[in-house]
């Protein structure tokens, strides 16, 4: 009997795209499923936050709630006695006692360890140093904001994120069904394992390793009985899990013997797309289609089968999901700002990892111990040992990742002004490229400038006004970093505004009201564009920042400070129209300016770059902006200056 020959050896990379081109991720439904069981899931669609977490001002220490005022004035060498609290409005200098995530009351507004209170004979305790408001508290939205981007589509779920579903109010999840992938093992010489191992027969334990990367991977392995070297009943099994399956795969019989029968029963049954791939082991492999289904052939040499279940089975798999597989390596990245760290403590940062040309670099996040969203953001974590005082700025160091590595090699970093659309264009971006990742720091629009200029950044949200002409970012720009490689894009205009309760108790008509003894405001940090505007309208008018009660006090986001004042931390706070859209607020409008992505010039040219700014300039994104409220995206994606 002749010997058959393989059809065509197709190269790995041209097999992969061929295979890949015939799945359809639509052909996998969506369903909803509890969060406690929602572990490696993959979200469907993006999830927003319910609440805020916390919901309510919680005590971060066990102690006593006082009112900060109330201790002014206490030292180790004077102490203040306060007595125990009584009815909802008590008297001044009082107390109560409180554990760790009690609720404060309304009353009190700092915590003050109970290691460092005195607890005196007749009820009342004595205090030896004064303390700040809000000392020791966890003050409301402090993990996450209500209505704030929780996790992105195609997210595949760990334990954090978990948690931060539950933090933020969320009993279920939409997530994408696990695609069921049918595996038949073949040959009459497979016996199942504890049979007896006797001459000519295989152990047959190939269906367990390809089950066991199936599940690892995010599918369902439905594995069907032993099938005979017989044509006619392979053909059978074959179209049956068809059939059942989004997935059929066979194991063995792909080769060139004569009982290996598995291309010419897919061929028979439906399309061969290839018989024989050029890579070793794993040659000897079949792909194609029956009943519209892809149909992968394994070889049976155990080691062939796993390289092409990684090169083959994943990827169609990943393409299904949307989402890469689990892998935990190490690698070494550079970290842009000196970190501390307590001596005698061994540490684990949470950071954020991307390429900027050349050079991975981790950008550490927030170190909070309650705030569990970091742990959604984190791509790695680094490991302080306990004898160093920390890392200085371009430092290497190694990074435990958290993320496969080819997401950190997609994720784009983003550092500068906060702005909502940065998570719209996050989302939309991922749903036309799965495997990219848009990873946002909020340092400022002049701390995202400088970020570009030392190269620790793709691109940097900024929305700076020039007071003497009126013109937006190109002033800084060429002030700033005038001899950095840069390409400005324009994201959005939008409304900035004053953000008060529903209402408007404190009847607040415009900027000259923020200097009323009976008004608290919340500020942006210094450096960022909102402030600036700030600043150059309080100019324009007259107004003594200095006149401003919490001018001092400086938030990152809009969302922050949009929480500062529907949680009664401040009456008003300036911010964009979406935050006050958000949050409930009412919105007292000053002005409209400009929100501009500046990208590094190498990264506007790269392949990725092109992909941003092909989602910028879509009308999908500008539709999803406008609806935030107070955006207009007419012109989103012009470029408006190059250097």
């Amino acid at each position: 009997m002749a010997r058959k020959r393989y059809l065509k050896k197709t190269p790995l990379k041209q097999a992969q795209e061929l295979f890949l081109a015939r799945i359809d991720p639509s052909k996998i439904y969506n369903e909803t499923v509890p969060v406690e069981d929602a572990l490696n899931r993959v979200t469907a669609e993006p999830v927003f936050a319910k609440i805020s977490s916390p919901h309510y001002h919680a005590a971060a220490m066990d102690g006593i709630c006082v009112r900060a005022e109330d201790t002014f004035g206490a030292t180790e060498f004077a102490g203040r006695k306060l007595t125990p609290a009584s009815g909802d409005s008590p008297k001044p200098s009082a107390f109560a006692y409180v554990d760790t995530g009690n609720s404060l009351p309304a009353w009190a507004n700092a915590v003050i360890m109970i290691e460092k209170v005195r607890q005196l004979d007749d009820g009342t305790v004595e205090i030896f140093e004064s303390v700040a408001p809000w000392n020791h508290v966890r003050l409301v939205g402090e993990d996450v904001v209500a209505t704030e981007l929780l996790l992105p589509r195609s997210h595949r779920l760990r334990p954090y994120d978990l948690g931060a579903l539950l933090a933020a109010g969320h009993t279920s999840v939409l997530v994408k069904a696990h695609p069921k992938i049918a595996i038949i093992p073949t040959g009459d010489e497979l016996i199942q394992p504890g049979e007896e191992a006797r001459p000519g027969a295989v152990i047959e334990f190939n269906s367990t390793v390809l089950a066991a990367f199936v599940r690892e991977w995010g599918g369902v392995p439905v594995k069907y009985p032993k099938v005979r070297d017989d044509a006619g009943l392979l053909k059978q099994a074959l179209c049956q899990a068809a059939e059942e399956c989004e997935v059929a795969t066979i194991i063995a019989g792909s080769s060139a013997g004569e009982h290996d029968l598995t291309a010419d029963v897919v061929a028979a049954a439906g399309e061969l797309l290839a018989h024989g791939i050029d890579v070793m082991p794993g040659k000897p492999a079949v792909l194609g289609s029956v009943a519209g289904k892809p149909v992968i052939g394994f070889p049976g040499y155990p080691v062939s089968a796993i390289v092409i279940a990684q090169e083959i089975l994943r990827p169609m798999l990943e393409k299904f999901l949307g989402c890469a597989a689990l892998t935990y390596p190490t690698v070494r990245a550079i970290v842009p700002k000196k970190i501390a760290s307590h001596l005698g403590l061994e540490e684990f940062i949470r950071v954020t990892l991307g390429r900027v040309g050349e050079k991975l670099v981790a950008v550490p996040l927030a170190r909070g111990a309650g705030v569990i969203t970091t742990m959604v953001h984190a791509d790695g974590l680094l490991r302080i040992p306990s004898l160093i005082e920390g890392l200085n700025a371009g430092e290497e160091v190694e990074i435990n990742l958290l993320r496969p590595p080819e997401e950190i090699e997609n994720t784009i970093l983003c550092t500068g002004s906060h702005d909502l659309a940065i998570g719209v264009l996050e989302d939309r971006l991922k749903l036309r490229h799965p495997g990219l990742k848009i990873a946002a720091t909020n340092v400022g629009s002049l701390g995202g400038l400088l970020a570009l200029h030392r190269g620790e950044t793709h691109i940097a949200g900024t929305h700076l006004l020039d007071p003497e002409t009126g013109v937006y970012n190109v002033p800084d720009i060429k002030r700033t970093i005038a001899k950095t490689p840069v390409v400005l894009v324009h994201l959005a205009q939008r409304e900035q505004g004053i953000l008060v309760l529903r209402k408007n108790p404190k009847s607040i008509a415009g900027l000259k009201d923020l200097a009323r003894r009976d008004v608290h405001f919340i500020n942006r940090q210094s450096g960022s564009g909102t402030r600036v505007l700030l600043d150059y309208e309080l100019q324009r008018l007259g107004i003594d920042p200095t006149s401003i009660q919490g001018y001092e006090r400086e938030e990152f986001t809009h969302m922050a400070v949009g929480v500062a004042v529907a949680s009664g931390l401040a009456d008003a706070g300036l911010g964009v129209r979406a935050a006050a859209h958000a949050l409930g607020l009412d919105f007292i409008p000053v002005g409209k300016e400009q929100y501009d992505l500046l990208f590094l010039r190498s990264f506007f040219e790269s392949d990725r770059g092109g992909q941003l700014m092909e989602v910028t300039r879509s009308e999908a994104f500008k539709r999803a902006v406008s609806a935030l409220g107070g955006y207009h995206t007419e012109k989103s994606g012009e470029i408006l200056y190059r250097q």
